[in-house]
């Protein structure tokens, strides 16, 4: 798996989230038209999979929480960067989104939740802050940021 190859892939999802409001509207949107079973979406999972395989994919962080920023917020990427992160049964630090969070939730672990939530997609409205929560075992989780802003709080 190439980031060009991953770059194309997400390119979609780009779509579906440049210029929409960020809220419960657009989350039941990407839910109902990339959900969990959809091949999309599973494309994508699998491609997170391999990326992390090769190495160029959640290279930062320790055992646990793994993390790292795979496209950066560009004109080509409409101004969202991507980041994917690989967590088990942790609580993150905390952050605020000054502009919003988009995530694509993907249990590794049947019972797995990113904050509370199951497979799917979550949307953090413009100044939302929480502690990252994966309970249950393991989650994948792709998280799209306009302007590529996220404020790191303690």
């Amino acid at each position: 798996m190439e980031l060009s190859t991953f770059k194309n892939l997400v390119g979609p999802v780009i779509d579906a989230i440049a210029g929409q409001p960020l809220d419960q509207a657009l989350a039941d949107r990407l839910n109902d038209t990339i959900p969990p079973g959809s091949a999309l979406f599973q494309d994508i999972e699998k491609a997170c999979h391999r990326a992390i395989e090769a190495g160029w994919m959640c290279r930062e962080g320790s055992d646990g929480r793994r993390i790292g920023r795979v496209i950066e917020a560009t004109d080509d990427s409409k101004n969202l960067s991507i980041d994917v992160v690989d967590l088990i049964d942790i609580v993150g630090p905390h952050h605020r989104h000054p502009n919003g969070e988009v995530c694509m939730i993907m249990p590794q672990t049947e019972a797995a939740v990113f904050d509370g939530k199951p497979a799917g997609w979550c949307v953090y409205p413009p100044e939302s802050a929480h502690r990252p929560t994966v309970s249950n075992g393991r989650a994948l989780v792709l998280y799209l940021l306009p302007n590529g802003e996220i404020d790191f709080t303690g």
